[in-house]
């Protein structure tokens, strides 16, 4: 048998291929800038909404959400074990609820605008729809991916497709909302979604896996037989919610601590944009230098981007502007290389083709659960800090710019010593070269 080449593309053989599978990233990180970072301030700034309250809300829907992944994930399983039309049903289906959800959740009807209480129940279930939906479809996206298979370095090419239109989706979201409002932004992800699900229907499928009865629905808990999974988690979700804290806040930090409102489209595109361009840049890091240790240059980059950030003062516009490129260029390492991790976790564990959905649904649990505590455990804390929207006291912005900055740069250096003890140490080699079953494997 040869052996592939690693500079090959693999599965996503051509550029249509490629943008076929990844085009369904645009439209989900398209809605997922303005249902995680616009959403609170939405309701807080137009609405009036109490910091508090919100961040309950936004805690509770996320908590619901996240627990529901894995679930989600072990149904995704199912419908991949009858072939890759079911799951494409179902995400289009999902798709269309999705766009639904996102346009009720900015414009709620006026029968619950009178009060705060009527404000917060309607977010609450529109919201726990949303993210359900938003769920079901991005279980099936990273599960096709996955199941596409291929090295070390394809899988890292698998995951820059998805991610690169993601990002591409996050740098037209953090402009379309300030120019043309939420409504012109509802209708566009409509149109996007619906094309994107087009696309996927014709993109390369994962190759058919036939199970016995008994595996056609892998157990919920399996992913954690997997060591290796289990450290994996770990990392992430240090890193996870010191990306999580600074994207909740990023808005009120502009407005309050910069007095920059007017230049928030620049701040979010530059951001972006720098995560998106500098994808290519990561994978060709990890063919010379592996993913473990391609992804740990990228937190003490963004280490470095977050404490800067701590000593800037009102007017310090080109200087954040500098911090949004190096902290979006560590960005799309966050995007693509961990992904990239959990498809060989999931191919060495010999788990692949029958449970991939199970492993992306606790993944996506561990993402959604640190969204959930960036907002529900923050917000709270700023307020109680007297912070509000608006706020110009010096201890509330102290503490604002302690929560943006310091606090991710913390969980950062948390991040880097868990990535370094629980990972790179296990590896058979400096970690240039992939990493084996066995040393994936120890406990």
């Amino acid at each position: 048998m040869s052996t592939p080449d690693p500079a090959s593309p693999g599965p996503l053989h051509t550029r249509l291929a490629g943008l076929s599978y990844g085009s369904l990233g645009l439209p989900l990180a398209f809605v997922a800038l303005p249902l995680y970072v616009v959403l609170p301030n939405h309701y807080a700034s137009q609405f009036g909404v109490p910091l508090a309250w919100l961040g309950a809300v936004l805690l509770g829907a996320r908590l619901l959400d996240a627990v529901a992944d894995p679930l989600i994930g072990r149904w995704v399983d199912a419908l991949f074990a009858r072939g890759s039309r079911a799951a494409w049903l179902v995400a289009a289906i999902a798709a269309g609820l999705l766009a639904i959800g996102f346009a009720s959740l900015f414009f709620p009807p006026d029968s619950v605008r009178s009060s705060h209480q009527g404000l917060l129940v309607w977010c609450a279930i529109v919201l726990a729809l949303t993210y359900l939906c938003y769920s079901v479809v991005s279980v099936v996206h990273q599960s096709w991916g996955a199941r596409l298979g291929g090295n070390e370095t394809q899988r890292a090419h698998v995951v820059a497709w998805r991610e690169g239109p993601a990002l591409a989706g996050v740098l037209i979201a953090s402009i379309l909302p300030s120019v043309a409002g939420l409504g012109a932004t509802s209708v566009a992800f409509a149109a996007l979604i619906g094309i994107a699900i087009v696309l996927l229907g014709q993109a390369p499928r994962p190759r058919p896996s036939p199970l016995a009865e008994g595996q056609l629905r892998p157990r919920l808990g399996l992913p954690f037989t997997n060591p290796a999974f289990r450290r994996l988690l770990t990392i992430f979700l240090l890193n996870g919610i010191a990306s999580a804290i600074p994207a909740t806040l990023v808005l009120f930090f502009i407005r309050d601590k910069l007095q920059a409102a007017t230049l928030e489209p620049l701040f979010l595109a530059s951001y972006f944009a720098a995560g998106g361009l500098s994808i290519p840049l990561w994978v060709g890091l990890v063919k010379r230098y592996g993913l473990p240790m391609t992804w740990l240059a990228s937190m003490l980059l963004a280490i470095l981007a977050f404490f800067w950030a701590s000593l800037l003062g009102p007017g310090d516009v080109a200087a954040f502007v500098a911090i949004c490129i190096f902290s979006g260029l560590a960005l799309g390492a966050d995007l693509t290389l961990p992904g990239a991790l959990l498809a060989g976790v999931i191919q060495l564990a010999g788990h692949g083709d029958r449970a991939e959905g199970a492993y992306f649904g606790w993944w996506n649990f561990a993402t959604k659960l640190n969204l959930a505590l960036a907002a529900g455990l923050v917000l709270p804390l700023l307020q109680l800090f007297d912070y509000a929207p608006g706020s110009q006291s010096p201890p509330a912005l102290a503490a604002l710019t302690g929560a943006y900055s310091l606090l991710p740069c913390l969980l950062k250096l948390l991040a880097v010593g868990a990535l370094w003890q629980l990972w790179i140490r296990h590896q058979p080699t400096s970690g240039v070269g992939p990493i084996s079953s066995r040393s994936l494997n120890q406990p």
